[in-house]
């Protein structure tokens, strides 16, 4: 907030003009820097430590910085959320923590007014409404999430990057998370939990950023996350983890880590790690047919149908060219020669056979 006052004093605002704007366009403002270079944002600039370990645990981050992210759990592929506490305690442990066991707090200090603008009619709230924003930029108040594909052994193993997706999100409003570079750029929108289907980002490998991630009511969100790639020796790796909102202050820690998922899987999803089978958003629950609502009659009697009709064929074939040579024998005892030809009628289908003699036509003239 001090940057930005900072920022509109530069540009020839005085203080009670400073104020008006930060009220008008404090959505506008918040998001100052673009996440996806980290030589736009010191902040930005990391190396992950290869001897983080993996830790077990309930745990509930409020404040500080923390990154979803790719990591090995021995040998195994997972998606994992990287508290990074020693960045603002130097005594503190940087850990790796299973997002099902973790919870997100977005408290009150969170909240901003959307702006009288149309360029954020897309979070899905109306202009003077409080919202909810995990900013780009950090918020020393607000937990500051992002993601990175930095752990040493990811990106010796994982060939040029991976792929982040969104394939749905449980909550009681929108969720929206974009990118937005300088004060006044185009937002660009990664997910929006009002799609239906897989929202895919692809992460270069050695890649930190951070987004806005905008939530319209207070409440429990469960964002259902997959990161997949393909490693050096060919194969590819895939998981998919459910990362835990509770956003604002009055809103139960203990109950975003007690949620589960309702509702059927998304289409082509793959199950999460939590315990419960997962969902698609709310808007997306219906979206597809399972395959397993279809009779297993139907192949089968296609099938059939298939072997009639070739059946048919067969003997209606048969039953021509038998016919044909008993018309020979009749023709040749009257010492007649014949010849058989096929002939097609107006409809573009076979008319049937037609006996003609040599100077003779079918009517015997």
């Amino acid at each position: 907030m001090q940057n930005t006052f900072t920022r509109l004093r530069r540009v020839g605002l005085r203080p009670p003009a400073v104020a008006a704007s930060l009220l008008a366009l404090a959505l506008v403002l918040s998001p100052t820097v673009a996440g996806a270079a980290p030589g736009d944002d010191p902040n930005l600039s990391q190396t992950i430590d290869a001897n983080e370990p993996i830790v077990h645990g309930d745990d509930v981050i409020a404040t500080g910085h923390v990154d979803m992210g790719p990591k090995f759990d021995g040998s195994t592929w997972k998606f994992l959320l990287n508290d990074d506490a020693h960045k603002s305690d130097a005594n503190a442990q940087s850990v790796w923590r299973y997002p099902d066991e973790t919870v997100l707090r977005v408290v009150d200090a969170a909240e901003l007014t959307v702006p009288e603008s149309d360029t954020y009619s897309f979070v899905g709230a109306q202009p003077g409404t409080k919202v909810w924003v995990v900013p780009q930029t950090q918020n020393p108040d607000v937990v500051w999430a992002g993601w990175n594909t930095q752990d040493p052994t990811v990106m010796q193993k994982i060939d040029r990057g991976a792929t982040f997706s969104v394939d749905g999100v449980q909550g009681p409003g929108p969720l929206t998370v974009y990118l937005q570079s300088g004060d006044f750029g185009a937002p660009q929108v990664l997910w929006d939990s009002r799609k239906t289907g897989s929202q895919d980002v692809w992460v270069d490998t050695n890649t930190h950023t951070h987004a806005n991630w905008v939530f319209t009511k207070p409440g429990v969100y469960l964002v259902r996350m997959t990161a997949a790639a393909t490693l050096v020796d060919g194969s590819k790796v895939s998981d998919t983890e459910l990362i835990r909102f509770a956003v604002g202050s009055s809103t139960s820690t203990d109950e975003a880590l007690a949620a589960s998922w309702k509702g059927a899987v998304p289409t082509g999803a793959a199950p999460a790690a939590a315990s419960d089978a997962p969902t698609a958003a709310a808007s997306g629950a219906a979206a597809g047919t399972s395959a397993a609502g279809r009779s297993p009659l139907v192949p089968v009697l296609a099938a059939a149908i298939a072997v009639v009709a070739v059946a048919l064929v067969v003997g209606f074939s048969v039953a021509v060219v038998r016919g044909n040579r008993t018309r020979r024998r009749v023709l040749a005892a009257h010492g007649t020669a014949a010849t058989i030809t096929t002939t097609t009628d107006n409809a573009g289908g076979p008319a049937g056979p037609s006996d003609r003699t040599d100077g003779v036509d079918g009517a015997g003239r």
